[in-house]
């Protein structure tokens, strides 16, 4: 059971995912938590105990991409799952109540980690933005990691000669972008269509899409598109140029990375570029995967973060 915000609270999670998360218990069987961040609330879910691992969701998605690696992992560890402000089952505020950079998510997640496990190592699963995310916290806090999961993400900027996929560079534009991110509901329909190569069954989809049901709660899914950086005038590159820069931080670091091979954004490019700073990890590519892996190969790629943490778990 998540409880949500009072009634005629604007800035709470929309209906539709209450509705679905009641109507489905059996693929969100969780109990959330809140934290207070100030004006407004940061949901996550804390499952397990023993060692922290954290799951840095990524760009349209929610805690929902976990959903089947949590008990996995909750058996021996402590597994702690954001919703980004502005998705799943957080608040929803407005452009002028919080910035939506990532600078922003790098306060939200460091307040996060200080507010569950203030001292000791942890660990993280990261996926899509939650890696530019996650490995950024890691690469300021490398003495605090103990090992990192990557699932088609990015710790970099776009790969040399990589340009960005015309589908982005539509939905960043001020108006046509707004008007099929937040109007169309393109970007969340998209991804619930082409990330994952198997399909989703109805129920599936729907708990992608319940979150991001209105203009209003499809602000964060437009302002991440907009986030990404393309020259050095953009508010975030700094930070994403130091993150690629600071990558050697964690040369020492144990880490895994799962990797769906059919992703149209996160493809062979970026998986070369890791290999580029990360020679010596253990690299997996699924051929019968694509960005959503977790769902197109659940099975193998659990198995691989279980004996991985096994052998890694943080604390």
């Amino acid at each position: 059971m998540v409880v949500g915000n009072k009634p005629g609270d604007v800035s709470g999670p929309p209906q539709t995912l209450l509705n679905w998360i009641r109507e489905n218990p059996s693929l969100y069987p969780f109990k959330g938590k809140y934290l207070n961040l100030g004006n407004h609330k940061l949901h996550y879910l804390d499952e397990g105990s023993g060692k922290p691992v954290f799951m840095i969701h990524g760009n349209p998605t929610w805690s929902f991409f976990y959903r089947n690696l949590i008990p996995a992992l909750s058996k021996f560890m402590r597994v702690i799952v954001p919703d980004h402000v502005g998705c799943g089952l957080s608040d929803r505020p407005t452009d002028e109540q919080y910035s939506y950079t990532l600078e922003s998510r790098l306060n939200d997640l460091d307040k996060l980690i200080n507010h569950i496990a203030p001292t000791g190592k942890i660990s993280l699963v990261v996926h899509d933005w939650g890696g530019m995310i996650g490995t950024s916290w890691a690469v300021r806090n490398a003495s605090r990691i103990e090992s990192i999961v990557f699932l088609n993400t990015a710790g970099f900027g776009l790969p040399q000669g990589k340009p960005l996929p015309w589908t982005l560079k539509v939905c960043r534009s001020k108006i046509i972008g707004s008007l099929m991110v937040r109007g169309l509901n393109g970007f969340c329909l998209g991804a619930a269509r082409y990330c994952s190569i198997k399909g989703l069954n109805n129920n599936v989809r729907a708990g992608f899409l319940s979150p991001y049901s209105s203009w209003k709660d499809r602000l964060a899914i437009f302002r991440f598109v907009q986030d990404i950086p393309i020259n050095p005038q953009h508010p975030s590159y700094e930070i994403i140029e130091g993150t690629r820069s600071g990558l050697s931080n964690l040369n020492d670091t144990p880490k895994i990375f799962c990797w769906g091979r059919h992703d149209f954004i996160f493809n062979d490019d970026f998986l070369a570029e890791w290999k580029k700073h990360f020679p010596n990890a253990d690299y997996n590519v699924f051929e019968d995967a694509g960005h959503y892996l977790l769902e197109d190969a659940p099975a193998p790629i659990i198995a691989k973060i279980q004996e991985f943490f096994m052998k890694h778990p943080g604390g």
